[in-house]
């Protein structure tokens, strides 16, 4: 049973507060409590002894090396929970301006690989020295392992039956291709009282577990600098979706300028450092390339994951977007790929695309698969997350 005495509260406080005996709880902290402390005390410190009451004020800080970062890096790892640990190093970065030592291995070496790390490693890809690129990839690895162990076999199976369901037949050949549950419930009409019988007018057959690829899928992806925990999701998304042999994927990163890294979709490590975060937004650019792609409009699903600030021709995105759609590719705009909540992105720009009948609004990881496999059997997609903008009447 937790202890709730007045003493174990009061160490409690002296814990939240900071400082010292003297903050008014009159408790001297020992042992693993007084590590945990120093730990604390050194990212969110207010540097004039009065403990850690003011959050925009940079604290003792964690000195100017490497190495005192990598202890305290272990430290905190030692005595918090990894997601406490993952939110004490965006803190770090974003308080203490670590960036510039990320570039040293020693440090990489020590840090847990989440997200929002990974997103800055990638942003400083083109600037890490040699000694520090393998740690750097090594980090990267490990999130890419994770993201996978997570998501792809729900991936792969939401999207399977999503194939197979598209891939049903209306003329089977043999009696084994006839799906004879879904005959029978699809005749149900044709039941003749007086024979006993159910006479069927249409079969409905089991799809084919050919080798013929049956959906192409493009995935065409912001990588401007607020994008990143997107390019991280949707790079191992792709690798998984390319996995699949009855799907033709591609993936198209884009700025201002665009690059096709459907190439290295068998490793999504190396697709990630193909990326260069950062940059400007030219949509209109990536559609007309993304336009070169589609062989099979109806066959095509397009998502493209931008915040949709577009820095290029707004007018031309929107006739782009309106010609994919009109062609008959299914397209999605995925505003977020993350789990970072409600994002920020251009309001006129998600409007104008749904009155295009193209549904914009952000989506999780887990809520991903799902939607993939709405969009490859062509069903109403914008289910699977609250829309930016109020449907158009």
């Amino acid at each position: 049973m937790t202890d709730t005495t007045g003493a174990e509260r009061l160490r409690r406080w002296r814990l939240v507060l900071g400082g010292d005996a003297a903050d008014g709880t009159g408790v001297t902290l020992t042992g693993d409590d007084a590590h945990m402390d120093g730990a604390l005390a050194k990212l969110y410190g207010s540097g004039d002894g009065g403990g850690r009451s003011r959050p925009g004020r940079r604290g003792a800080g964690l000195g100017d090396s490497a190495p005192s970062v990598a202890r305290w890096l272990g430290d905190i790892r030692e005595y918090f929970p990894s997601p406490v640990v993952q939110v004490m190093q965006k803190d770090a970065i974003d308080r203490l301006d670590l960036t510039r030592l990320l570039l040293e291995p020693e440090l990489l070496d020590a840090v847990e690989p989440d997200i929002h790390l990974v997103g800055t490693l990638l942003s400083l890809n083109r600037v890490l020295p040699d000694r520090a690129r393998e740690s750097a990839r090594t980090v990267v690895r490990a999130l890419v392992r994770d993201l996978e162990a997570r998501l792809a076999e729900r991936t792969r199976s939401a999207v399977g039956g999503a194939l197979d369901r598209a891939a049903r037949s209306a003329r089977p050949r043999r009696p084994s291709e006839v799906d004879w549950d879904r005959t029978i419930r699809a005749n149900l009409r044709h039941f003749q009282p007086e024979r006993g019988t159910l006479v069927p007018q249409r079969l409905v057959g089991h799809g084919r577990r050919g080798r013929a690829v049956r959906r192409d899928v493009v995935l065409c992806v912001d990588q401007s600098g607020s994008m990143a925990a997107s390019v991280v999701y949707a790079s191992v998304f792709g690798a998984v979706l390319a996995s699949t042999r009855s799907l033709r994927t591609s993936l198209v990163a884009f700025d201002t300028s665009v690059v096709d890294l459907t190439g290295q979709l068998h490793d999504p490590v190396e697709l990630l450092f193909g990326t260069q975060l950062g940059g400007g937004t030219d949509i209109n650019r990536a559609l007309a390339y993304c336009q070169t792609l589609v062989t099979r409009p109806n066959e095509t699903v397009l998502v493209l994951v931008t915040d949709l600030y577009e820095g290029g021709v707004r007018d031309e995105m929107l006739r782009r977007a309106a010609a994919l759609a009109g062609a008959g590719v299914q397209v999605v705009v995925l505003l977020a790929l993350s789990d970072e909540g409600t994002p920020s992105y251009d309001h006129d720009n998600a409007a104008a695309l749904a009155a295009l009948g193209i549904p914009a609004f952000a989506c999780t990881p887990d809520a991903f698969p799902d939607l993939m496999a709405a969009a490859l059997e062509r069903r109403d997609v914008s289910s699977f997350a609250a829309p930016a903008v109020p449907p158009t009447p």
